[in-house]
């Protein structure tokens, strides 16, 4: 069913459409779209309860599962996902589910509702929640989807939660690089407030180094890292620095908190970008929610610069589509080699000279690796250049935790999210109290937000499953051992 569609986000169904797409669920026995789910919503009991009209209840029954419902009905790729395994698909297409849980999570929410009672429900809590983990205490770094995730858990069992982050507000990712156009601010205002009012600790702008580390490994029962991937990638091209050439998340990260810093003598990185010339660089979602923002931000000219072709492209289909829709420029078998300035007084760049590539063997990625052509350079104007390359590790939580790291710099972890911590994490005669564990891009390296938001809770939940049933206390030794 197609949903309607506004200049900003879509505003899905209306309830009697809600009603007809609930009643073609075939209530699976086996819920294959369970099983699609990261987060294991039930989706075949919220669809009965739409269907009934019992929104209350709908919304309930997704909050069970994923206390960031409401975001993930809007900027969850349902179709690669749930409704990729539905079993309606071969009977007229899959049920949408996304628009279903976004209508869903509207009316169920709309009057204050309070969730429904037991673990993770969002039930109104107490100090101890039943004292089911009296004097269990948790720090959690990092206030994105999955340390959030992880503390709504953890409260919910009663433990005394502490959040570190780094900015100077909860969200994340969120709250600071997806577009206000596909995730309004308030709907992920009103989900972080729900999780803080249970009673969690919340500490902004304090960055975990190696001395605060060693406090938390020290001093908690349970630690989880929650911080999401280091800086933007460069590309190392001549030129980078130039201004006017700005990381894909600096750039939506203005744009969504509506500042305008001064790139170039022109050209915001969050501003009117009315009569420039914009180039991403890039082809995965970052790329398309760059290329969108900056066509809302009423550029001239808005080109992506991508070393493959659209079917090697990482972006998930309907992002490129929307990127298309927005007026987007695609050059395909493009790598930039040099940003130029082309005389400006500033520096500032005027200009990208690229090189075009060729396909040849698949690489490691298991996609065709691009080669350049020689003598096949040539120049595209440009009065901004947004890089979106992807992010790197982030080496600085990874070092001040002493953890474990793969050849990718990411933490080693077991299936739980259990990271092991180096001997050396402590001084000498200090105790390693804490069991720690890692959600979210920081060990994935970057993926869907209801994948965060399910690994914060697994972790949770290991942490929990492990220490409720230890007695005594665990006192020495090295964490993952």
């Amino acid at each position: 069913m197609t949903e309607r569609v506004t200049r900003d986000v879509s505003v899905g169904l209306l309830p009697h459409q809600a009603a007809a797409e609930a009643g073609r669920c075939l209530y699976c026995y086996d819920a294959p779209c369970v099983k699609g789910c990261p987060a294991g919503v039930d989706v075949p009991a919220f669809i009965r309860k739409v269907g009934s009209g019992n929104w209350r209840g709908a919304a309930r029954v997704i909050r069970e599962a994923n206390v960031f419902g409401g975001t993930c009905a809007l900027v969850c790729p349902t179709e690669e996902l749930c409704e990729r395994e539905c079993s309606s698909r071969l009977l007229g297409g899959p049920i949408s589910i996304g628009a279903l849980q976004r209508l869903a999570w509207e009316r169920g929410t709309a009057g204050g509702v309070k969730a429904g009672a037991g673990r993770g429900a969002g039930a109104d809590l107490g100090a101890d929640a039943g004292g089911t983990a009296a004097g269990k205490r948790a720090a959690i770094v990092g206030a994105g989807p999955a340390g959030l995730s992880a503390a709504w858990e953890l409260r919910s069992r009663g433990w005394d939660v502490t959040i570190y982050e780094a900015t100077d507000k909860p969200g994340g990712q969120l709250d600071w690089t997806i577009p206000s156009y596909r995730l309004p601010p308030e709907v992920v205002a009103a989900e972080v407030g729900a999780i803080v009012a249970t009673g969690v600790k919340l500490r902004t702008g304090v960055r975990v180094g190696r001395e605060a580390a060693e406090g938390l490994l020290a001093e908690n029962d349970a630690v989880i890292l929650a911080t999401g991937l280091g800086g933007g990638r460069a590309s190392g091209a001549p030129g980078e620095g130039r201004p006017g050439v700005v990381k894909a998340e600096e750039f939506l990260a203005r744009a969504r908190q509506g500042r305008s810093t001064r790139v170039t003598g022109t050209a915001d990185t969050g501003g009117d970008l009315a009569g420039k010339r914009v180039a991403v660089v890039g082809g995965g979602n970052t790329a398309m929610d760059a290329a969108v923002t900056a066509a809302r931000g009423r550029a001239t000219r808005v080109t992506v610069l991508y070393r493959r072709t659209a079917r090697e492209m990482p972006a998930w289909p309907r992002e490129y589509r929307g990127a298309l829709a927005a007026g987007t420029e695609f050059l395909w078998l493009v790598q930039p080699v040099a940003f130029e300035g082309a005389g400006a007084a500033d520096g500032a760049v005027k200009a990208v000279r690229c090189v075009r590539m060729a396909l040849g063997a698949p690489d490691a990625s298991g996609r065709a690796a691009p080669r350049p052509i020689p003598g096949s350079e040539f120049t595209i104007e440009a009065d901004l250049v947004v890089m979106a390359l992807g992010q790197g590790s982030n080496q600085e939580i990874v070092e001040a935790f002493g953890l474990a790291a793969d050849k990718a710099g990411r933490p080693v972890v077991d299936p739980s999210g259990r990271a092991q911590v180096s001997a050396g994490a402590l001084p000498a005669g200090h105790v390693l109290k804490a069991k720690v564990f890692v959600a979210g891009d920081l060990g994935n390296g970057g993926a869907t937000v209801v994948r965060a938001v399910a690994e914060g809770k697994r972790a949770a939940r290991a942490a929990a499953g492990e220490l409720e049933r230890s007695a005594p206390r665990e006192e020495a030794g090295s964490n993952g051992r």
